[in-house]
Order: C-alpha cells, then structure tokens, then sequence
C-alpha cells in the first residue's frame, strides 16, 4: 500500500510539470530603445549638434496606478480594461519609462544622465516627470499624458509644462510597446527644446498643446 501511494504521488507531480510546461509562455518588453536606434525630434527642435554645455539630473518617473502593473495593461472598450498575464515589462513599469527617457534625452542632448554621481562642474537641469496617464488600444493609439518641469540646479532658470502624445498602433502587443517608445521619443524631445535655452539663461516655451 505504501509503494502504491507512492506511485499515485509521483504520478500526480508528472501530471503537474506537465500542466505546467504546457502552458504558454510569458513574453517581456522594454520601452528602452536600442543601442545606436534612431531617436526621434521634433521637427524645428534647437537640439544641438553638438554636445550641451549641460547635463542633466532625471528624478523618478511617477506612472498612472491603474497601468503600474508587471503586466501590460489594455484598454477595451469605452471602460473596460485587460491585465495582460502572458505578456509582461522586464521591469517596474516607472523603471521602463524613466530609463526609456533617460536614453532618448542623453541621445538627443548628446550629454549624460548624472542621477546619483558627483559633481563634475558642469551646469545641471534636473527634470522631473509624471505620467498621469499611460493608454493602450491596440489596433488604434498608445497615448501618454505627462506633466513635467525643467530647473537649472544653479540659477532661477526653470518651467513646468504638460505634454499629450498619441501614436498609431497596429493590432500586436510589439506595436503597442513600440508606439510608447515613440512617444517618449517625442516627449524627450520636447524636454530637450526647452532645456537648452534655459540651460543658456533665456527663456523657454512649453510645446504647443
């Protein structure tokens, strides 16, 4: 009796790594572009050629709750929404999007993201930026909504400004998540365009709304 117990056990814990290999995989996305990717601008952005007289200091990024999940999380409907079990970011989903601008700014400044280092003598401009929200429609638009400010860490220059951004999407998930890269290209940009000249001591505009 107790071998044949045995035998039950060990083939209900075949059955189990069975069920469990048999299920489909999970998938994992990064917002973060790629090394040597194309970075989009804004067309007519004075983003220098050259790399800025400053750097740049990029707090954390806050996300809207309802998206902050492992999973990606879509819309459906006019309120419906899907939490996307199999398909998931590789990190923290304010992690992604601040290290997805991090890198769009850096390319588009040509300078460094100096969170967290010491002084090197340059001048800084800290930025900080909220998403209040962060959509995903596939088959139609990845939309984000931010508001963000620019200061220069020495001086008064600074200004606060609010973006929304919407890009079209095909219908796979790989088009959502490439749609918000996009995005935060754009918005990267428009951080940029004001950072410069407030770095330079002149005034800067928000983007046209």
């Amino acid at each position: 009796m107790i071998h044949k117990g045995i035998r039950i056990l060990a083939l209900g814990t075949v059955i189990g790594l069975c069920a469990c290999g048999g299920s489909a995989p999970v998938r994992y996305y990064t917002l973060v572009p790629p090394v040597g990717g194309e970075v989009a601008t804004a067309t007519g952005a004075a983003i220098p050629a050259t790399p800025a007289s400053f750097q740049f200091e990029l707090l954390p990024v806050g996300v809207p709750a309802q998206a902050d999940q492992p999973s990606l999380v879509v819309r459906q409907g006019g309120q419906g929404v899907a939490v996307l079990d199999g398909e998931r970011w590789i990190a923290p989903l304010g992690d992604e999007v601040r290290n997805a601008l991090s890198a769009d700014l850096a390319a588009q400044l040509h300078s460094q993201d100096v969170t967290g280092l010491a002084s090197t003598g340059k001048p800084v401009a800290r930025i900080k930026v909220d998403l209040r929200r962060f959509d995903s429609v596939p088959g139609s638009y990845a939309m984000i909504d931010a508001a963000w400010s620019v200061r220069m860490l020495k001086g008064d220059g600074v200004i606060a400004c609010t973006s929304r951004i919407q890009q079209n999407v095909g219908t796979t998930y790989e088009s959502v998540v490439q749609g918000h890269q996009r995005a935060l290209a754009e918005l990267a940009t428009q951080i940029a365009t004001a950072a410069v000249p407030l770095a330079a001591g002149q005034s800067a505009s928000c983007p046209a709304s």
